[in-house]
């Protein structure tokens, strides 16, 4: 006889176990995608579009729980209703007064957002689930189009697959742990009030954004890297370069071991530069930062990096601490990682749309609430988007980030939140 009240559950993937114990008002772990159409946002269309996609992924009807051990998803009757935008960027979604699920749907004008506690999934999962909610939205909006004709491949996945624990999958045994990082060059200024974020988008077209990155045998994620970390140093005292600028980046596992997985699966790879003891021209920064990539970006370490993370969570201590002492440990080994690095930078990559589709649709975009300044990127269609998210007052980094592409010959234009910054809208 079945149980009228049983309510299916999930694990946490490894991924996810440190975010409900390390989210605060300050660093939320909350990320957000946004579609950028080229008319303003119809709700009723939108809640209806929101209604289709969740029948499609069905860990996203789900809330956060604590159990004795673990925290664990819990399947949720709550609804999932559409908003118009009132709360600053990446608001926090846990922990909260009221249960709620872990994701929201809002709009703003032209714009639909879609924000997600890390928990849930990592940037690539939650990509699949925003295109999906645009398309849906799309041939709700215009039926005359039959943009149902050219779906997207997502929606062939089965739910099996999109709520796999790749992690574990593809855990084979513990492997040797790496040594811990040095502490990195923090980025000294006042904060922002709790849960705010000072937000500062660029865009750059991507044909000559790749043409520049190219030209000196990079890619656009190499390129970008070392121009932020040349950006730091600008900023940075004589005294302070004794220390490693360290740029962390994430990588989406999915490159290099096959995956369908809507949860998270990702690994963290820190690319550094010791101004101190090297020249700080760009030039020879990225030369650095390319043999870091080519380093670390192969199949054997990764794989290295996923058995030393799930071999934590399988050891016997693990498993048999209570779920209140874990918090402590987990917060203390999260103030420790976060000294190991200065920025981070997060290059989604190529998006695209069914055919059909790509007329209503201007840009995508993306940003994320952490401890430390934060940049993303995601390219569309010719928009190359990437956005500056810091718990900082200053943008001083930003600034001259964007002044240096401006100086590689690439024209960006800056959009801002904040009402005292002059070059809202400016091209650089």
């Amino acid at each position: 006889m079945s149980d009228k009240n049983y309510l299916p559950w999930w694990r946490l993937d490894n991924a996810a176990k440190i975010f409900p114990s390390t989210s605060s008002a300050h660093d939320s772990k909350v990320f957000r995608f946004f579609c950028e159409l080229t008319e303003e946002v119809e709700p009723a269309a939108l809640q209806a579009a929101l209604d289709k996609a969740l029948a499609l992924f069905p860990l996203y009807r789900c809330q956060l729980r604590r159990g004795w051990f673990w925290y664990y998803l819990e399947k949720s009757p709550l609804p999932a209703l559409v908003r118009q935008e009132e709360l600053p960027p990446c608001f926090p979604i846990y922990p909260s007064l009221q249960p709620s699920l872990l994701f929201r749907v809002v709009y703003y004008q032209r714009r639909i957002c879609l924000e997600i506690y890390h928990v849930l999934s990592d940037g690539a999962g939650a990509l699949d689930f925003l295109r999906v909610l645009v398309y849906e939205y799309l041939c709700i909006q215009h039926p005359e189009d039959d943009l149902s004709l050219n779906r997207i491949p997502v929606l062939g996945i089965s739910d099996r697959q999109k709520e796999t624990d790749s992690f574990q999958k593809y855990y084979e045994k513990p492997a040797r742990r790496f040594a811990s990082s040095p502490p990195a060059y923090q980025i000294p200024g006042e904060r922002l009030p709790k849960s705010q974020l000072g937000i500062l988008e660029g865009t750059i077209p991507v044909k000559a954004l790749l043409a520049c990155a190219r030209s000196r045998g990079a890619t656009i994620t190499e390129l970008l890297t070392a121009v932020l970390l040349c950006s730091v140093y600008e900023g940075m005292t004589i005294r302070s370069r004794k220390k490693p600028v360290v740029v962390t980046v994430p990588v989406n596992l999915r490159q290099y071991f096959p995956s369908f997985s809507s949860r998270n699966f990702f690994a963290i790879i820190h690319v550094s530069y010791d101004f101190h003891k090297n020249a700080p021209g760009l030039e020879s920064v990225l030369a650095k930062v390319k043999s870091d990539f080519q380093e670390m970006l192969t199949v054997e370490r990764l794989k290295a990096h996923v058995d030393s993370l799930c071999a934590l969570e399988h050891s016997l201590p693990a498993r048999i601490v209570p779920l209140p002492v874990k918090d402590l440990v987990l917060r203390a080994a999260n103030r420790i990682a976060a000294q190991a690095a200065t920025v981070s930078f997060s290059n989604v990559g190529k998006l695209s749309m069914p055919e059909g589709s790509e007329k209503y649709i201007r840009q995508f975009g993306v940003l994320t609430c952490a401890g430390c300044l934060q940049a993303c990127s995601v390219s569309f269609g010719d928009n190359f988007v990437i956005t500056f998210a810091s718990p900082y007052r200053s943008r001083e980094t930003e600034r001259v980030f964007f002044q240096e592409l401006s100086r590689l010959g690439l024209e960006v234009t800056l959009t801002t939140n904040m009402e005292d910054e002059a070059d809202t809208n400016a091209v650089l």
